[in-house]
């Protein structure tokens, strides 16, 4: 059965808190001060039966101008809509301002009641219903029913519930991106069971037991409890009125406008990209950086909107812009938005957040208009390949794909199987399913080698720069995993080559002058001599006298060509030398077993000198492994 959410809206007084209690029997003015002003001041919730047994969640707002920003919030995840008009008044200024937050915030389904019948005669309710349909010409609600009804007398209840009945068999479920996400509406302490956060679940499931945060302020707790229409529950979903007994944080923690999500599902953000309505009705342009009060889902943030070109627009015209916040929330792409200036406070615009993880506009504006359309008008491939050539060489999770375009994800998986098939994207991570564009990828694979050929050109004794300083070189930010695979693509291309931890370009060469050449064999001859004697590294350069520069670059490309092996920073041996003896090592442990720095040192005739470092070395090398004082084989080596 569909889960959905009904709501209130229209001017005060009118009757919208009369009305849910005639259908419900429920009075949702529940505050003292409510009922001292017999005006709606909060909001208030109520289920609702239908006769086919559909339950549906109903969320009462108030209609006085001071208390739009609580209506707002209420209607942010509602449905159907109710708009309410007395007969006796028409339509009126919140009537007016409801309906347009109501067009703005993406409802689409709704009827009218035309309440306090019992108070006017037939003949005028015929007149302020044909008013009715003129002012609603051009809406949403152009074709909606009008109901006159009375909540004092009874009449014409059950014709609402069954034009209601009729528009909830037809109307469909909000499409569920699969994150779960309640932004909080209220919040209350129950005794014996503590904190209770209340909302409309706007995405995803959420069990009793499950861990969640409380974001933007990050503050994670454990689900206690949960209830729809006052039932518990071990479940809800996406379409839920639903409550939420909390355990592990204290009410205090938590406000209208925080959203209850999973452990890093949400990213908290103050810069959105934004399709922006000025509504016909403002009383003036709105310029460049106007200060104004942000509504998305429960919250009310205040933020400065961004225009294109820094200019400003007319009321009644459509631009795409960003708006940055003063405090940081949560969106998803898709999510609906209303603004209202900041003093005085009306509303002038909404729209819908095409980016919620966006930067600050670069120099080419106009590439980055054509991706907003894109986002706004776009099919979901389309929106996908946009915000993963945004992602540039830090490439993106199919989890932030999620958040920045709106899409559930069995649906983006598919995508991102098919850009994959197709070459249009690589996959670092198979868990995360994190990828990066092609065109990233090969920039990358482009700064390695330029990086290369920049480092060889300064260097040109050397046989190849490190990996981790041409990582170093290239960028930092560039994901190891998306470094890896760009240098293992280009030595399986034959572009590069990569030696141990070295990286050189496939062409390049260390061409000696005769004079190094032989100074290389003359180094290489002494440590050949020497064996498992050999010199200090720091005494054959001194020897080298004025080539002491060219005998460090020497040194390197011996140890680069497995010439030399390094055991220590200052003690390098010939590589056929510590090829012998590590055979004899592993034959001396065969025969042994075990072997103490006493016994190696019978076995190679060396001095402490050498012997320490010498079986540390085997120690890395994998071949040995110390136990106490002894050295014993690795499995690995017993064969």
């Amino acid at each position: 059965m569909k889960h959905i959410i009904l709501g209130t809206a229209g001017h005060v007084d009118h009757g919208k808190t009369a009305l849910i209690k005639a259908l419900t029997s429920v009075d949702t003015d529940r505050l003292k001060e409510e009922k001292e002003r017999g005006i709606t001041i909060e909001l208030g919730f109520a289920p609702l039966v239908l006769a086919k047994g559909q339950k549906v969640g109903v969320v009462d707002v108030p209609g006085h101008e001071k208390f739009v920003k609580n209506m707002v919030a209420g209607a942010g995840g509602i449905d159907i809509v109710v708009l309410v008009i007395a007969a006796d008044e028409g339509v009126m200024p919140q009537t007016r301002e409801h309906l347009e937050i109501c067009d703005l915030l993406g409802i689409r389904n709704g009827l009218v009641a035309l309440t306090k019948t019992d108070m006017v005669d037939d003949e005028w309710t015929t007149l302020v219903t044909d008013d009715i349909r003129q002012f609603l010409e051009g809406t949403f609600l152009e074709e909606a029913p009008i109901v006159p009804l009375s909540s004092a007398t009874g009449d014409g209840l059950e014709d609402f519930l069954g034009e209601l009945q009729t528009i909830v068999d037809i109307v469909e479920e909000r499409r569920d991106t699969g994150i779960f996400r309640l932004p909080v509406d209220r919040v209350f302490t129950m005794k014996g069971f503590g904190t209770v956060a209340t909302g409309s679940l706007l995405g995803g499931k959420v069990r009793t037991g499950d861990t969640v945060e409380i974001v933007p302020s990050k503050i994670v707790a454990k689900v206690r409890g949960i209830q729809i229409h006052n039932e518990s529950v071990e479940q809800a979903e996406t379409g839920n009125r639903t409550a939420i007994n909390l355990q592990g944080v204290d009410k205090a923690t938590i406000q209208r406008g925080d959203v209850i999500s999973n452990a890093d599902a949400l990213v908290p953000s103050t810069r959105f990209d934004i399709f922006l309505r000025h509504l016909p009705n403002a009383r003036k342009n709105l310029k460049n950086r106007s200060l104004v009060r942000f509504h998305v889902a429960t919250s009310e943030l205040i933020a400065r909107l961004i225009l294109p070109g820094g200019g400003e627009i007319e009321p009644g015209a459509a631009v795409y812009g960003q708006v940055i916040l003063e405090s940081p929330t949560v969106a998803l792409a898709g999510d609906r938005f209303v603004i209202r200036s900041y003093s005085p406070v009306t509303t002038i615009g909404g729209g819908e957040i095409l980016d919620p993880l966006t930067v600050k506009y670069k120099k080419n504006r106009e590439a980055q208009m054509e991706e907003m359309k894109i986002l706004h008008h776009g099919t979901d491939r389309d929106r996908v390949a946009v915000i993963l050539r945004r992602s540039g060489l830090a490439g993106i999770t199919a989890r932030q794909l999620q958040i920045r375009t709106g899409t559930s994800l069995k649906e983006l998986n598919a995508i991102i199987d098919d850009m994959l098939s197709r070459k249009e994207a690589l996959l670092l991570d198979k868990e995360k399913r994190t990828i990066v564009s092609a065109p990233a990828y090969q920039v990358v694979q482009e700064k390695i080698m330029e990086a290369s050929a920049a480092y060889h050109e300064r260097n040109p004794l050397r046989e190849g720069i490190h990996k981790e300083e041409l990582r170093n070189t290239i960028g930092t930010y560039i994901d190891p995993k998306l470094f890896n695979s760009a240098l293992r693509s280009l030595d399986n291309a034959g572009k590069i080559r990569i030696e141990r931890e070295n990286v050189r370009l496939a062409a390049h060469q260390v061409n000696l002058a005769d004079d190094l050449e032989e100074l290389k064999e003359k180094i290489a001859g002494r440590y050949r001599t020497a064996g498992l004697s050999p010199p200090l590294t720091k005494d054959v350069i001194e020897e080298a006298g004025t080539q002491k520069k060219a005998a460090r670059t020497v040194l390197s490309l011996l140890l680069n060509e497995g010439r030399l092996i390094k055991v220590s920073e200052d003690l390098y041996f010939d590589g056929t030398a510590l090829a012998g003896l590590r055979e004899d090592y592993r034959q001396f442990l065969l025969r042994t077993e075990k072997a103490s720095p006493a016994g190696f040192r019978e076995l190679t005739g060396l001095s402490r000198k050498f012997t320490i470092p010498l079986m540390e070395y085997f120690d890395k090398s994998k071949l040995t492994i110390r136990v106490g004082d002894h050295r014993i084989l690795r499995e690995g080596e017993k064969k």
